[in-house]
Formats: structure tokens, C-alpha cells, sequence
């Protein structure tokens, strides 16, 4: 069992408009902070 520490508002801040560029992915406050972007900017969505 691994312990988190908690996140500072100020990461939490940094990490909600880091996209991470450069990586495989994103990180979980960035995904929270688009909401339902990604769904509505999908050209396929009708």
C-alpha cells in the first residue's frame, strides 16, 4: 500500500494547465479541468 501525499494549491494550480507535452499522457487535474471539452471538440460527435 503506497501513500500520496496531499496535493499543494499550488500544484494543483500548475497541474490543471500542464498538458504534460512531450509524455504519453496527462495528468489527472488537467484531464478534471477540461470536463467534456475533448467530447465536444470531437469532429465525430453529433
Amino acid at each position: 500500500m503506497s501513500k500520496h501525499a496531499p496535493i499543494k494549491p499550488a500544484d494543483n494550480n500548475a497541474n490543471m494547465q500542464n498538458r504534460n507535452p512531450g509524455s504519453s499522457g496527462t495528468n489527472s487535474q488537467y484531464d478534471q479541468n477540461q470536463g467534456n471539452r475533448g467530447k465536444e471538440m470531437n469532429p465525430n460527435r453529433k
